[in-house]
C-alpha cells in the first residue's frame, strides 16, 4: 500500500490542471516540493520544464537524468460561438467516444476556473442514422452556462484557454488501485519526488537531475530542450503506458504484474545493456515485472537521440483508460517500479555501460 505522502502527491498532482503548454500550476507545485526535499538547485529551461539537482562531491561526476513529463491531454478553446458555447481544439490524443456529457474545467487567462460540460444531444432529437454515428471532437461544444458570446467573453474566456476533462481522485479496493485523471504522466512527477526523498540523505557518486518536462503529449518537445541543457550520461524516463487487460487475459500491459520492461516502442529501442541489467535487478530482488512493446512513445524517444546520443532506459508502469479522465493504476505496480528504480540507480549497476 502507498503511504500518506505518496497518496498526497498522487491526489494533488492528478488534480492540478496542466495540458501541454499550460503546465504552470504543476511546475509551481513541483518546485515547492523540491524545495522541501533539500536539493542543491532547481533549474528550468525556457519552455518551462523543471529539474531538481543533487550534486555529487566527486569531481567530474557522471550526470544522471530521471525525467517524467508534467503535461496531460486536454483541449484549448478554439472559438466562442454566438450562443456562448465553446468549440474545442484537442491537445494530445483523444478517442471521441470517451467525451460526451463529461464535466470540464476551463481556466482563463487570469487563472479563473469555470466549470462546464461537453454538451450531448438527447437521443430524442437524433435520427436513427445520427445515433449510429459517433460524434467527433470538431462537432462537440462546451457549455459553461454563458447566455451568449458576450457573456462568455465577460467571464474572461478567450481562444487558447485551457480545457480539461474533470476526473476526481479516488482510492479503490482498499488502496490496491487508484482512479483519477492524468496518471499519464503525473505518475512520473510523483516518482521523481519519491526518488529524491529516498536518496535525500545519501552521498551520490553522480550528479542527479530529477524533474518533469513540458509538452510531451504533442511531440516530446520539453524533453529535447532538457536533454540539451543537462547533457546527461544516463537518462531514465518515467511514464505511464496503456494497459489493455480488462477484457483480454493475454494482453500486453497488465495491472498488478509490475514495472514494465519496455523493450521497444514507436520511438526508441531500449539500450540493450541497460534493459538487461534492469531485468536482472527485478529478478534478483523478486520485483514483479513484465515485458512490454508499444506502438506509442515516451520522452525517451527524443532524449536518446540528443547530443551525441544518450544511454536511455524507461521505468514505466501501465494504467487502464489512459488519455481519459478515468485512468486506473495499481499501487503495487508503482511500488515495484520504485524499488526497481532505487536498485538500478546505484552507479555500480550502470556505470560500466556509460563509461
Amino acid at each position: 500500500m502507498l503511504n500518506k505522502q505518496q497518496l498526497t502527491w498522487f491526489e494533488t498532482l492528478t488534480q492540478l490542471d496542466g495540458v501541454s503548454g499550460h503546465e504552470h500550476a504543476v511546475a509551481r507545485y513541483l518546485r515547492s516540493e523540491y524545495e522541501k526535499l533539500g536539493v542543491d538547485e532547481i533549474i528550468q529551461d525556457n519552455l518551462g520544464s523543471i529539474l531538481a539537482v543533487r550534486k555529487s562531491k566527486k569531481a567530474n561526476a557522471k550526470k544522471v537524468l530521471v525525467l517524467g513529463h508534467m503535461d496531460e491531454v486536454g483541449f484549448l478553446v478554439k472559438e466562442i460561438t454566438k450562443t456562448g458555447v465553446l468549440k474545442l481544439h484537442p491537445v494530445g490524443g483523444w478517442f471521441s467516444q470517451t467525451l460526451l456529457a463529461h464535466r470540464v474545467r476551463v481556466t482563463t487567462r487570469k487563472g479563473d476556473v469555470l466549470n462546464g460540460t461537453i454538451g450531448s444531444i438527447p437521443p430524442h432529437m437524433l435520427s436513427a442514422e445520427e445515433r449510429a454515428k459517433p460524434m467527433e471532437i470538431p462537432q462537440m461544444l462546451v457549455d459553461v452556462g454563458a447566455i451568449d458570446q458576450a457573456d462568455a467573453k465577460a467571464m474572461g474566456i478567450q481562444p487558447g484557454d485551457m480545457v480539461i476533462v474533470d476526473g476526481g481522485f479516488q482510492v479503490l479496493n482498499g488502496g490496491k488501485r487508484l482512479l483519477a485523471k492524468a496518471f499519464d504522466n503525473r505518475y512520473g512527477c510523483v516518482m521523481g519526488l519519491d526518488l529524491l526523498a529516498a536518496l535525500k540523505d545519501q552521498e551520490l557518486d553522480y550528479d542527479l537531475y530529477v524533474g518533469a518536462s513540458v509538452q510531451e503529449e504533442v511531440g516530446l518537445r520539453g524533453a529535447q530542450t532538457v536533454a540539451q541543457m543537462v547533457k546527461p550520461d544516463l537518462a531514465i524516463i518515467l511514464d505511464c503506458s496503456p494497459a489493455n487487460d480488462a477484457m483480454a487475459t493475454d494482453a500486453i500491459g497488465k495491472l498488478g504484474e509490475g514495472v514494465l520492461i519496455r523493450v521497444m516502442d514507436g520511438s526508441m529501442i531500449a539500450t540493450k545493456d541497460l534493459i538487461y541489467k534492469f531485468a536482472d535487478i527485478c529478478e534478483a530482488h523478486d520485483i514483479k515485472h513484465q515485458y512490454y512493446f508499444s506502438p506509442g512513445g515516451t520522452d525517451a524517444g527524443i532524449v536518446h537521440k540528443s547530443n551525441e546520443g544518450i544511454k536511455t532506459l524507461t521505468c514505466c508502469l501501465c494504467a487502464r483508460n489512459i488519455h481519459t479522465a478515468s485512468s486506473i493504476l495499481d499501487t503495487d505496480d508503482y511500488l515495484a517500479a520504485k524499488e526497481a528504480l532505487i536498485h538500478f540507480i546505484d552507479m555500480k549497476t550502470w556505470g560500466d555501460v556509460v563509461a
